[in-house]
């Protein structure tokens, strides 16, 4: 591995920022591979439900995890400086907090060494893990600009109802758990609807009757 490469592995080197035309058509390129691969079926898919509060992984057309979120307290919305949390497809485009503890504190994507336990008193921090979020469409354009992350919080007393400001919010234990199994290009939904909207149809058990 060459000096430059583990630089930019490092965070010492940034990449150099595109101009905005540049920036538009990474965008659409990154959104027609993921809706490829989407299609497919192949690839784990994030649906976030706001009016559920709650986020489920699916795979393979098969549920593979649901967890309980907390998304933005000031409604849903793109605009910059809104706290809003925004509706429509998205992508991870970062995963930030290999190995952290649970409890480690994140702060402008690095960890500072210091662990909040869950509910301690006067803390709302970012801990645990980063998943950072990229628009894919006109409605989610500046998703990764506000810094959209789903990431683990120290008020997990909040989880379930909408108290963040913009962000997806986890358990500690829960966003570590979705954080291993996704991966960058992962696509993410986020809607109003109710989960129970996008989730794949229940195979019928062996037990059910045949009439």
């Amino acid at each position: 591995m060459g000096i430059l490469a583990r630089k930019i592995i490092r965070g010492r080197r940034s990449a150099p920022s595109l101009p905005a035309w540049g920036r538009v058509t990474l965008m659409l390129l990154c959104a027609q591979a993921v809706n490829q691969v989407c299609v497919a079926g192949s690839a784990p898919e994030i649906i976030v439900s706001v009016s559920d509060q709650e986020l489920a992984l699916i795979a393979r057309g098969k549920v593979v995890k649901r967890f309980p979120i907390s998304t933005s307290k000031f409604g849903t919305g793109d605009a910059v400086g809104s706290y809003r949390t925004p509706l429509g497809e998205t992508f991870v485009s970062a995963k930030i907090g290999d190995g952290l503890p649970a409890g480690a504190v994140v702060k402008n994507r690095n960890a500072t060494g210091e662990i909040v336990k869950a509910n301690a008193p006067g803390r709302d921090a970012i801990v645990s893990r980063v998943i950072w979020l990229r628009g894919m469409d006109g409605t989610t354009a500046n998703t990764r600009d506000r810094c959209i992350y789903i990431h683990g919080t120290a008020e997990e007393q909040r989880i379930g109802r909408r108290a963040s400001f913009g962000c997806i919010r986890m358990r500690s234990k829960d966003v570590i758990a979705l954080y291993s199994l996704v991966h960058i290009g992962t696509h993410v939904r986020i809607s109003a609807k109710p989960l129970q909207d996008f989730l794949p149809p229940e195979e019928p058990s062996l037990l059910a009757r045949a009439d």
